[in-house]
């Protein structure tokens, strides 16, 4: 993606920077929790096609395991 358009984008729901995901091809607010999709090479940024990210992937703990799914909860 080219760096000069990421430098320009922002989250539509708070206006906030975005990180590009070159691995999973997303665009992540990681304020609002939301990773927006890049489909071949244009990004996609309305709130309706927005994946919701993980409490873990929104702390950046990407290698974290899931705490809490498999029992564990009280």
């Amino acid at each position: 993606m080219d760096k000069e358009l990421l430098a320009m984008l922002v989250c539509p729901q708070c206006q906030g920077k975005l990180k590009y995901d070159r691995e999973h091809a997303e665009l992540k607010c990681h304020f609002d929790g939301l990773a927006f999709p890049v489909r071949d090479d244009i990004p996609v940024m309305l709130t309706e096609e927005a994946r919701v990210m993980s409490v873990d992937e929104k702390l950046g703990k990407s290698g974290a395991p899931n705490r809490g799914e498999a029992g564990g909860q009280a």
